[in-house]
């Protein structure tokens, strides 16, 4: 009987001691995975060194492991400013980033969180870098110079945020607003140069039909005088014959009851005798 108890408890403590080294061993090591880093804490103080991809040992019990993802990050912050000529204007701007895995323990120790980040780091540093970016030109520019206010402000966040251990990837602007008078001064004034693009239109349609004007006159100045050289060469018959062919036509285009042709072989005018006017008359 007793060595029954005594088999009995030599197996109690057995599992005892397995737990044990069971749970010391899963608390002895970490996995950090493909685009994660570690830093450990041990008994509350961050060790210089963090854990990259792969397993790692680290004190059962005593030690903390806060992981971090390196991949990239994509974050809406909205900011505020005034330009050059003293005009509000708004914007919202998504900033691709993700954290220096060689500064992540820094990173650790003085933000604590990735929501922490983006809180007090990137938002605030974002409307200063806008800020910066926005004073150097006037709202017009910020409109027609979009390329290079978004240039300015790159260079500025990226500036601020290096020295938190902060890679800035890419920003995009998605959405610049502007002051309802600015708005509705832009509208007037595309209206009024609307209305100039349209006078000097009817401008210049008005001068090329003048010019069209005098190109005919010129055109028929110079038949008439080609055909008064050419009269005044062959003497004046062709005068003649062109005014006897129009006097048929604004009579109707109709043949002269009688025709009577000169006798003089030079002449090839025809005389033309209505014998209808001779029957009227008393």
């Amino acid at each position: 009987m007793k060595n029954q108890q005594f088999g009995n408890w030599q197996t109690t403590v057995l599992a005892i001691v397995l737990a044990i080294l069971a749970l010391v061993g899963l608390n002895s090591f970490i996995i950090i995975n493909p685009g994660q880093a570690g830093v450990i804490s041990i008994l509350g103080k961050a060790r210089d060194g963090a854990l990259l991809e792969g397993i790692h040992l680290k004190p059962p019990f005593i030690s903390a492991i806060d992981v971090y993802d390196l991949t990239v990050q994509k974050f809406e912050v909205p900011a505020e400013s005034s330009t050059k000529d003293l005009q509000n204007l708004s914007a919202r701007f998504a900033i691709n980033f993700r954290l220096d895995p060689i500064q992540v323990v820094e990173v650790r120790r003085k933000q604590g969180t990735l929501e922490n980040i983006v809180s007090k780091i990137i938002a605030p540093q974002t409307q200063e870098a806008f800020k910066i970016a926005a004073a150097r030109r006037t709202v017009e520019e910020a409109i027609t110079k979009r390329s290079e206010l978004k240039e300015d402000f790159d260079n500025a966040l990226g500036d601020r945020l290096d020295k938190y251990g902060i890679i800035v990837l890419d920003t995009s602007v998605v959405d610049l607003t502007f002051s309802p008078e600015f708005a509705k001064a832009v509208e007037e004034k595309q209206i009024a140069e609307q209305r100039a693009q349209r006078a000097v239109y009817v401008a210049r349609e008005a001068e090329q039909e003048a010019q069209a004007e005098v190109n005919r006159a010129k055109g028929k100045a110079e038949a008439q005088r080609l055909l008064a050289e050419t009269l005044k060469a062959q003497g004046g018959q062709l005068v003649l014959q062109k005014e006897a062919i129009e006097a048929w036509k604004t009579g109707g285009a109709q043949m002269p009851k009688v025709l009577v042709m000169s006798g003089d072989s030079k002449s090839n005018v025809p005389f033309i005798f209505n014998l209808g006017n001779v029957e009227n008359k008393p």
